[in-house]
Protein backbone atom coordinates (compact mmCIF):
# COMPACT_ATOMS: atom_id res chain seq x y z
CA UNK A 1 0.00 0.00 0.00
CA UNK A 2 2.70 2.51 0.91
CA UNK A 3 6.10 3.07 -0.60
CA UNK A 4 8.70 0.92 1.07
CA UNK A 5 10.39 2.85 3.84
CA UNK A 6 13.78 1.86 5.20
CA UNK A 7 15.40 2.72 8.48
CA UNK A 8 12.55 1.86 10.84
CA UNK A 9 13.84 0.10 13.91
CA UNK A 10 11.77 -2.75 15.40
CA UNK A 11 8.77 -1.36 17.26
CA UNK A 12 7.85 -3.11 20.47
CA UNK A 13 4.42 -2.41 21.88
CA UNK A 14 1.51 -0.90 20.04
CA UNK A 15 0.29 2.38 18.62
CA UNK A 16 -3.10 3.71 19.70
CA UNK A 17 -5.11 5.42 16.96
CA UNK A 18 -8.09 7.64 17.79
CA UNK A 19 -10.00 8.61 14.65
CA UNK A 20 -13.75 8.70 13.98
CA UNK A 21 -13.43 8.53 10.18
CA UNK A 22 -13.47 4.83 9.31
CA UNK A 23 -11.40 5.22 6.14
CA UNK A 24 -8.63 7.21 7.86
CA UNK A 25 -8.65 4.90 10.89
CA UNK A 26 -8.23 1.87 8.61
CA UNK A 27 -5.53 3.58 6.54
CA UNK A 28 -3.53 4.55 9.63
CA UNK A 29 -3.89 1.02 10.98
CA UNK A 30 -2.53 -0.43 7.72
CA UNK A 31 0.41 2.00 7.75
CA UNK A 32 1.24 1.10 11.35
CA UNK A 33 1.08 -2.61 10.47
CA UNK A 34 3.32 -2.15 7.44
CA UNK A 35 6.08 -0.65 9.58
CA UNK A 36 5.91 -3.62 11.91
CA UNK A 37 3.84 -2.26 14.80
CA UNK A 38 0.48 -3.30 16.17
CA UNK A 39 -2.33 -0.76 15.79
CA UNK A 40 -5.11 -0.54 18.36
CA UNK A 41 -7.84 1.73 17.01
CA UNK A 42 -10.71 3.60 18.65
CA UNK A 43 -13.49 5.93 17.52
CA UNK A 44 -13.42 7.91 20.77
CA UNK A 45 -10.65 9.13 23.05
CA UNK A 46 -12.78 7.97 25.98
CA UNK A 47 -12.40 4.35 24.84
CA UNK A 48 -8.69 4.83 24.13
CA UNK A 49 -8.17 6.15 27.68
CA UNK A 50 -9.94 3.11 29.12
CA UNK A 51 -7.61 0.89 27.08
CA UNK A 52 -4.51 2.79 28.23
CA UNK A 53 -5.54 2.52 31.86
CA UNK A 54 -5.57 -1.26 31.43
CA UNK A 55 -2.38 -1.66 29.35
CA UNK A 56 -0.26 1.53 29.53
CA UNK A 57 3.11 -0.23 29.34
CA UNK A 58 2.36 -1.64 25.91
CA UNK A 59 1.70 1.71 24.18
CA UNK A 60 4.55 3.57 22.44
CA UNK A 61 2.60 6.24 20.54
CA UNK A 62 -0.87 7.75 20.33
CA UNK A 63 -2.21 9.29 17.13
CA UNK A 64 -5.36 11.26 17.87
CA UNK A 65 -7.74 13.34 15.78
CA UNK A 66 -8.86 16.41 17.68
CA UNK A 67 -12.54 16.40 16.67
CA UNK A 68 -13.71 12.97 17.76
CA UNK A 69 -17.04 12.13 19.40
CA UNK A 70 -17.24 11.55 23.12
CA UNK A 71 -16.44 13.65 26.16
CA UNK A 72 -12.68 13.90 25.53
CA UNK A 73 -11.31 15.68 22.47
CA UNK A 74 -7.90 15.00 20.89
CA UNK A 75 -5.91 17.79 22.57
CA UNK A 76 -7.32 16.94 26.00
CA UNK A 77 -6.64 13.24 25.39
CA UNK A 78 -3.00 13.89 24.51
CA UNK A 79 -2.60 16.17 27.53
CA UNK A 80 -3.95 13.39 29.77
CA UNK A 81 -1.64 10.82 28.18
CA UNK A 82 1.39 13.12 28.47
CA UNK A 83 0.60 13.85 32.11
CA UNK A 84 0.06 10.25 33.19
CA UNK A 85 2.45 8.44 30.82
CA UNK A 86 5.19 10.88 29.76
CA UNK A 87 7.10 8.22 27.80
CA UNK A 88 4.25 7.76 25.30
CA UNK A 89 4.84 9.86 22.17
CA UNK A 90 1.95 11.70 20.51
CA UNK A 91 0.73 12.93 17.14
CA UNK A 92 -2.33 15.20 16.85
CA UNK A 93 -4.33 15.49 13.64
CA UNK A 94 -7.21 17.77 12.73
CA UNK A 95 -9.14 19.01 9.75
CA UNK A 96 -9.61 22.27 11.64
CA UNK A 97 -6.84 24.81 12.03
CA UNK A 98 -5.27 24.37 15.46
CA UNK A 99 -3.34 27.25 16.99
CA UNK A 100 0.28 26.13 17.57
CA UNK A 101 0.22 27.22 21.22
CA UNK A 102 -2.68 24.85 21.94
CA UNK A 103 -0.84 21.77 20.65
CA UNK A 104 0.52 19.89 23.69
CA UNK A 105 4.25 20.20 24.18
CA UNK A 106 6.29 17.54 22.40
CA UNK A 107 3.36 16.59 20.16
CA UNK A 108 3.64 16.55 16.38
CA UNK A 109 0.69 18.23 14.66
CA UNK A 110 -0.52 17.10 11.23
CA UNK A 111 -3.20 19.19 9.55
CA UNK A 112 -5.61 17.21 7.40
CA UNK A 113 -5.33 16.31 4.68
CA UNK A 114 -1.87 15.01 5.55
CA UNK A 115 0.10 12.87 3.14
CA UNK A 116 1.29 9.32 3.78
CA UNK A 117 4.85 10.64 3.72
CA UNK A 118 4.04 13.23 6.41
CA UNK A 119 2.51 10.55 8.62
CA UNK A 120 5.47 8.21 8.12
CA UNK A 121 7.97 10.93 9.02
CA UNK A 122 5.89 11.94 12.07
CA UNK A 123 5.76 8.33 13.31
CA UNK A 124 9.51 7.89 12.78
CA UNK A 125 10.30 11.21 14.48
CA UNK A 126 8.10 10.26 17.43
CA UNK A 127 9.39 6.72 17.91
CA UNK A 128 13.02 6.98 16.91
CA UNK A 129 14.24 10.58 17.01
CA UNK A 130 17.65 11.00 15.46
CA UNK A 131 17.42 7.78 13.44
CA UNK A 132 16.64 8.65 9.81
CA UNK A 133 14.07 6.83 7.73
CA UNK A 134 13.85 7.09 3.99
CA UNK A 135 11.89 5.77 1.05
CA UNK A 136 13.54 2.65 -0.26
Amino acid sequence: MIAKWAGFLPIEGHIVIVEDDHTLRSLMGEIVSEIGAEAVSFVTADDALTHLLQTPDKCRLVIADHGVPGQVQGIEFIEMVNSRWPTIASILTSGYEIEPETVPRGTIYLHKPWSLDELMVAIATSLQPGTPVYKG
